[in-house]
């Protein structure tokens, strides 16, 4: 990554495939490429590549995250995704959704691959299972 300042205190952040290394990630059966705007940025933004080359075998379960925004840009495949107020969700390639931080949600399917583009505001985004919402399965 480049280490040169901005005017605003963060760092330019230029990820290649050489030197954006996977992380531990939220979920066991993803795998997570850090781009290095969480260091960049100071810990403000977090960005990463999410990969996955099996099906999603059963739900997440009912879950929110402790965070600002969390943004998510579909590139390969499709993810499903139920929201506490009802609303489902199929994710496809070039469409992205912006989840507040504190609403439950359940990921309830994906492709057997899949890839997308996951940012956050801050970087550390905590995740808090929960139960599901009163009406919803």
């Amino acid at each position: 990554m480049n280490d040169i300042a901005g005017a605003a205190g963060g760092k330019l952040a230029h990820a290649t495939l050489e030197n954006a290394h996977y992380v531990t990630g939220r979920r066991s059966f993803f795998k997570y490429r850090d781009l290095g705007v969480t260091e960049a940025t100071g810990g403000k933004l977090r960005a990463q590549v999410t990969t996955a080359t099996q099906g999603l075998g059963e739900p997440t379960g009912w879950h929110y995250h402790v965070c600002e925004h969390q943004l998510v840009y579909m590139l390969k495949g499709w993810v499903d995704l139920e929201f506490e107020d009802g609303t489902k969700v199929r994710l496809m390639p070039g469409e992205s959704l912006m989840i507040p931080g504190g609403m439950r949600h359940n990921e309830t399917g994906t492709a057997d691959e899949l890839e997308l583009l996951e940012v956050s505001v801050p970087a550390e985004m905590k995740t808090v299972v929960c139960e599901a919402p009163a009406g919803i399965g």
